[in-house]
């Protein structure tokens, strides 16, 4: 069970594995996304369709004929990875050797839907990929294996998501097989160290200038693609793509004040100055901070605000 591009590795492993018989896969239904809303299959449904997997997307696993479905497959074992849905308990002792999870994080820290995003914010030093089996809690379940990895001072959340998507499909197979074959046993999450990584919203995206630079260059590495880092000039909205935290202050005190000077366009914040790399105008292209900066006639004693 899974849905993202997270979750193909793990999936192409376990196909690529001889001690498996990926009987189906089940991930979200086709869903529409871009500009255009166009209707896309979900990364895991374009994987197991290669390798002529079946494939069953059911709206909800509420229903009790989607749960028959996955009866209908009789597997020994059921492995989720980002896959999108609550399993409750009717599901989750389906199979008889359980449900095993694949989650990006070091639990009992950063369980939930946004664990990548998290760790970076948080400023973490380092992460990784814990293999658990599940119970009807939010990633509360014993573990079976961990594996750690330094998060790189410039990591970003797209960045950080591969490495844990490669680190996962390295583990799993080997892990499964000593799960499976009793060499490996689950191990209660210890009760010290618990947080939570709920389900980012668009508004969590949106940037605080009078945070230190440090921080909303935390934010934008953490929050970016998804849901996107945001702030306004003159009411217009605009993304913030990458930046970094620069030493040194600037004679303006007010932060979110525009300094553009050099060729760098630079933000005044709560402690230091942030260097905007790339910004996008609403409607345009991804651009440098410069050459925004050289399209614009407004930038002078203007700063950017929190949009509405």
């Amino acid at each position: 069970m899974g849905t993202p591009d997270f979750a193909v590795p793990s999936l192409e492993a376990l196909i690529a594995h001889p001690a498996f018989d990926v009987c189906g896969v089940v991930t979200q239904p086709d869903r529409p996304a871009g500009r255009g809303r166009q209707v896309v299959q979900s990364a895991v449904k374009q994987a197991a369709s290669k390798a002529a997997i079946p494939v069953f997307q059911p709206e909800t696993l509420r229903d009790p004929a989607a749960v028959e479905t996955l009866a209908g497959w009789s597997p020994e074992i059921i492995v989720v990875a980002a896959f999108g849905q609550i399993l409750r308990r009717n599901v989750l002792e389906l199979p008889p050797q359980g449900c095993i999870n694949v989650h990006a994080s070091m639990l009992p820290r950063w369980r939930g839907a946004a664990p990548i995003q998290y760790a970076i914010h948080a400023g973490d030093n380092q992460t990784g990929v814990t293999i658990m089996k599940m119970d009807v809690g939010l990633d509360t379940g014993p573990m079976l294996a961990q594996r750690s990895i330094p998060i790189a001072a410039r990591e970003t959340a797209a960045s950080l998501h591969d490495k844990l998507a490669t680190l996962a499909a390295d583990f799993l197979p080997d892990v499964l097989i000593g799960y499976l074959n009793g060499t490996i046993v689950p191990t209660p999450q210890p009760d010290a160290g618990v947080t939570l990584a709920p389900t980012l919203d668009k508004s969590d995206g949106r940037i605080d200038w009078g945070q230190p630079a440090t921080v909303i260059d935390r934010h934008v590495r953490a929050f970016t693609p998804w849901p996107g880092t945001f702030t306004a000039l003159n009411g217009e909205t605009l993304r913030v793509i990458s930046g970094a935290p620069l030493s040194g202050e600037s004679e303006e005190r007010q932060p979110g004040a525009l300094i553009w000077q050099g060729g760098i366009l630079t933000v005044r914040t709560g402690e230091g100055l942030y260097r905007i790399d790339q910004i996008q105008p609403a409607g345009r292209q991804v651009m440098s901070g410069a050459a925004f900066a050289n399209g614009r006639r407004d930038l002078s004693g203007a700063a950017f605000t929190n949009p509405a």
